[in-house]
């Protein structure tokens, strides 16, 4: 019997057995109840939940935004959305590049995605809107889509995975939408909020491949053209493919000679990884300080709208995102998340050396950062930078012993952020070692403190060697 044949024998239910690739054995194979909404029930009672699709999103048939799809975006959202301004960057003379930042952070919901959630919801039919719609978001989607669904009167659900910033959850249910925490990951999210479209009758509208999606964030392509002159590049942070397919649209239908830059986390390299395979395929993601890109699998409409229009994909490592987050509170006084950041992140990390002289457009895309992870990014950028420090150092256990050490630190203008000590686990009784987190200026204070440490005291120990010298 041929798998063929197999195959289409099981699902007539007429077949009780298989042929396996492994051995060619045939093997029993449980008869199956196929129920009204699709799922199966086996023998012993388990139920297999069917894969419900999104009918725009169609890996043998994907959709490619056109020029014209992003004008038209542009006519219809321009009187519910920021033009955002896109200034010349502090950064300029530091980094030895014509730096300026789109700051997409400044729209009302504090990201970008406000574009192509509103022209989605604009291009329903008045059925559509009367029912509403569903979507799954790791949070700028969410509330892009529930803030504009409420101006519009159009009803919105958003499934968040378990992972989804709490400060982006409430904001959704803020603006009055159905909040629904579920799953692990956006994957997982994905597949309910799905489920729920087609039990309910919601329209699916997915947050980075959905064409109208994908024509709405290509609005701020047509804005930087406009306001930046002789473009050499735009650096595009990269999640799920939609706002560098809809940027790199624009662009290069008004630009052709600028460069389009994409860049991800190390943590979450969905489209180099979709690159590598000549396909989106699904990519596991790890905790990442930019949770804004962690979709495990670029959309198909996306990749295939980006891919002719990209000239270089970046990755980039996480100590490099918390330093450029850090960077832009300090120069530019910007709150980003790390998604936001991970443009600048790539200039401070060596990948875009042969743009030194030219002029670079940077998209800092979303500024919804929890609060809690906002310090401890400015900890691991001061940290990646040499300006947070550890060490460990013994001293004399002696009256004054600790003493000394601090006020030689504060002669220098070192700040001690933390300070611990330890006996027990020493064999001299005379003395203590000390293990102290302190924060300097910057590199060049921090090797001045290393090196008088090292010449007051026999033994000295230091944690780190920081990521940005």
């Amino acid at each position: 019997m041929s798998q063929t044949a197999a195959s289409t024998s099981i699902t007539s239910q007429l077949a009780t057995v298989k042929i396996t690739e492994s051995d060619g054995e045939d093997r029993p194979v449980p008869p199956t109840e196929t129920k009204a909404d699709g799922a199966k029930v086996i023998d012993n009672g388990a139920v297999e939940q069917p894969e419900f699709t999104d009918p725009f999103c169609n890996a043998d048939n994907p959709q490619i935004i056109t020029f014209q799809d992003v004008t038209s975006a542009a006519f219809r959202i321009k009187k519910g959305i920021e033009y955002t301004p896109c200034p010349r960057s502090h950064l300029s003379e530091t980094l030895d590049m014509d730096i300026y930042l789109k700051k997409e952070f400044l729209q009302f919901t504090g990201s970008f995605k406000e574009r192509g959630a509103r022209y989605a919801l604009l291009m329903l039919s008045d059925e559509q809107k009367q029912i509403g719609v569903i979507s799954a978001s790791l949070g700028n989607h969410a509330q892009g889509l529930s803030y504009h669904g409420w101006k519009l009167g159009i009803p919105v659900t958003v499934v968040m995975p378990l992972k989804a910033s709490l400060m982006k959850i409430q904001k959704c249910r803020d603006y009055h939408a159905n909040v629904i925490v579920q799953g692990s990951d956006m994957g997982q999210a994905k597949k309910i909020a799905l489920r729920m479209a087609h039990e309910t009758g919601l329209t699916y509208i997915n947050g980075y491949d959905h064409p109208h999606i994908m024509s709405g964030q290509g609005t701020i392509g047509l804005e930087i053209v406009e306001q930046v002159n002789s473009i050499d590049a735009v650096v595009i942070p990269v999640g799920g493919g939609g706002l560098i397919a809809g940027i790199a649209t624009a662009i290069k239908n008004l630009s052709p000679q600028t460069k389009i830059i994409g860049v991800e986390s190390e943590k979450c390299p969905s489209f180099t990884k979709a690159l590598e395979n000549g396909a989106p395929i699904y990519t596991p993601n790890k905790e990442t300080l930019a949770d804004g890109l962690a979709v495990p699998q670029v959309g198909y409409n996306a990749f295939a709208t980006t891919v002719p229009l990209l000239d270089k994909m970046i990755v980039v490592k996480e100590e490099w995102i918390a330093l450029a987050i850090l960077r832009l509170v300090e120069l530019e006084k910007c709150v980003v998340e790390g998604a936001g950041a991970s443009g600048l992140a790539a200039i401070l990390a060596g990948h875009m050396d042969e743009f030194k002289g030219k002029r670079v457009v940077l998209l800092v895309c979303g500024g919804n950062i929890d609060t809690t992870i906002f310090g401890r990014c400015l900890e691991r950028g001061l940290a990646a930078e040499g300006r947070l420090q550890r060490f460990t150092v013994r001293v004399s256990d002696g009256p004054g012993g600790v003493s000394k050490l601090c006020n030689l630190l504060a002669e220098l203008g070192v700040s001690i952020k933390d300070i611990m000590h330890d006996r027990a686990f020493i064999r001299d009784v005379h003395s203590v070692e000390v293990k102290v987190i302190c924060e300097t200026r910057d590199w060049h204070h921090t090797k001045e403190m290393r090196n008088l440490l090292q010449e007051t005291y026999e033994d000295v120990y230091f944690y780190d060697m920081p990521m940005a010298i």
